[in-house]
């Protein structure tokens, strides 16, 4: 099969926005996998002109669709890594990747900037619902 698109559901993790210019954290829609049995979060970086800002990557999910009572995703329930997650000032126009495989219903992602101070990063995000209950997925994804 070569088929991917009928068996992947995206959603809206960190949706564009104006420039980021401090450490204020980035903190993701909540994503609710009901219906699907994994999720890739992908996180796309535009052009940082901070010469020194790092970005870290924190995993959490909950049952709850507040994220209340929220954990850090522990690693045995990721693929990857929440440091190859993150980037820094010198990684513009790139891709990271992070995979959950955990039994919660609900992930969030935030990224904080540390050294953010003196520029500007770009940042968006998607997450990609994947092994879905009932395939094909829909197109456009409701």
């Amino acid at each position: 099969m070569r088929d991917l698109m009928n068996s992947i559901h995206p959603v809206p993790l960190i949706v564009p926005v104006a420039a980021r210019t401090d450490n204020t954290a980035i903190v993701s829609a909540i994503i609710d996998l009901l219906g699907y049995d994994s999720a890739t979060l992908v996180v796309v970086t535009g052009t940082n002109t901070d010469a020194d800002a790092t970005f870290a990557a924190l995993l959490e999910h909950s049952d709850s669709d507040s994220m209340g009572g929220a954990e850090a995703v522990a690693d045995s329930d990721l693929l990857g890594t929440e440091a190859l997650a993150g980037f820094a000032f010198g990684d513009d126009s790139e891709c990271r990747k992070i995979g959950y495989i955990g039994s919660k219903r609900y992930l969030r992602l935030t990224v904080t900037p540390t050294g953010n101070n003196s520029g500007n990063v770009y940042l968006a995000g998607v997450a990609i619902l994947g092994h879905p209950h009932a395939a094909p997925t829909a197109n456009p994804p409701a």
